[in-house]
């Protein structure tokens, strides 16, 4: 059993404008915790840097952890009311690959979104 957590990238200025919203209006009533990977002790949460950088990371009270859009997914699941049925919404057939494709968009375009710099830009995808 851990406290759960959404993890975000802390010197991204469009993941913490986003991260400052899950807190406030998502998790308003300390469902879970909203902090940035730099923050953490990530071995105690399971995680890596390099997982913290890619994308999103939930981690549920069980310690299971959800990435990219199955994180923002789990995250509004387990949020105040109304977010619950958004957040299983998100995973519902259809809607699961969409999701997954705007938050790949979105996660690659960071740095151009609002309040994103250029220290926001993913790295690129090692080869295989």
């Amino acid at each position: 059993m851990t406290d759960p957590v959404l993890v975000f990238d802390g010197d991204c200025g469009f993941c913490t404008t986003a991260a400052d919203f899950a807190r406030r209006w998502v998790a308003r009533t300390g469902q879970y915790a909203v902090c940035p990977w730099q923050q953490l002790d990530l071995t105690r949460y399971g995680l890596t840097e390099a997982d913290c950088v890619q994308a999103a990371q939930f981690v549920d009270a069980h310690g299971r952890t959800h990435e990219g859009h199955l994180a923002i997914s789990a995250a509004l699941r387990h949020g105040s009311l109304p977010w619950p049925p958004l957040g299983a919404a998100l995973t519902t057939p259809g809607v699961r690959q969409a999701a997954a494709r705007i938050y790949a968009w979105v996660a690659d375009h960071r740095h151009a979104m609002p309040g994103g710099t250029p220290a926001c830009a993913t790295p690129p995808a090692a080869d295989s």
